[in-house]
């Protein structure tokens, strides 16, 4: 799979704390957020799809406050709340009434908390194994998110620890480069998160417990995709949303872990393309 040569970053100043963004395309929008793992940023989790969605669609590539070039915010309130309200200055900004949200990890639950608090501005989600839900069966915290939410605790941050952590990130650890780990530590190690860590003291919030919202009142098409060996936030997450969002339709991907969109991209890509198209 051949990964997006590249974007021009752009950005939104705000009273709040700047945002960083990138863009290609025509069309009816559609913003890719990311997840939360170390050195994560828009461009870097979604090199592999930007090409082929941007074909039919104006896809906007976010960078979470705290996370990439943009700027941290106060997460007091919930991480998932203070996310989605940056995601709104950011529709604002770009004079988007609608869009449809494509969200992994962190960015599902983010799209999830937009989508409930502001329902009339999306059009489609898309979530791949999203925050905020409780598993049925499985140990929670996971092993994957017990290493992200720990990686700068104790002596820092290192590439041994962001190593450990992107092998449960995802199934098969041969897709992972070492430009790519390089990258994300360069990005995990900027000085304003190494000040402020994005998750830092969000793993018993009260206010990211998603699950326990009105996800029955969400009206929007849902796609759910899940790696079926996701060992962050595992499979059986999955079935609560299923129940409760009253649209949504499960996708499970085989060999695969927390990074559908990486590690099985051209399949996703159409998968995706496919409904948002629909």
């Amino acid at each position: 799979m051949k990964d997006h040569p590249g974007l021009p970053k752009k950005y939104i100043e705000s009273k709040k704390g700047r945002i960083c963004y990138q863009e290609e395309g025509e069309g009816r929008a559609v913003i890719l957020i990311h997840g939360g793992g170390p050195g994560a940023y828009g461009f870097s989790n979604y090199r592999r799809n930007i090409g082929a969605l941007s074909g039919r669609n104006r896809v906007v590539v976010l960078d979470l406050p705290g996370f990439g070039g943009s700027d941290h915010r106060d997460n007091s309130n919930g991480i998932f709340s203070t996310l989605a309200d940056a995601l709104l200055e950011l529709m604002d900004a770009l004079g988007l009434k609608t869009a449809s949200l494509v969200g992994n990890s962190l960015g599902g639950g983010t799209s999830i908390r937009f989508a409930l608090d502001h329902p009339e501005r999306v059009d489609r989600l898309v979530l791949m194994g999203p925050g905020g839900s409780l598993p049925a069966t499985s140990t929670f915290p996971s092993e994957g998110l017990l290493r992200m939410l720990t990686f700068y605790d104790g002596d820092g941050p290192s590439l041994e620890k962001l190593e450990r952590v992107l092998d449960l990130l995802v199934f098969d650890r041969s897709t992972i480069t070492r430009e790519l780990v390089e990258e994300r530590y360069r990005t995990a190690t900027l000085p304003q998160t190494l000040s402020n860590p994005p998750l830092r003291g969000q793993a018993h919030h009260p206010n990211n417990e998603l699950w326990k919202a009105d996800l029955d009142k969400l009206p929007h098409p849902t796609l759910l995709i899940w790696g079926r060996e996701d060992r962050v936030l595992p499979l059986d997450m999955a079935f609560i949303l299923l129940k409760r969002i009253p649209k949504a339709d499960l996708h499970i991907f085989s060999n695969c872990g927390h990074w559908a969109q990486w590690e099985r991209a051209e399949e996703f890509n159409q998968l995706v393309g496919n409904f948002l198209a629909a």
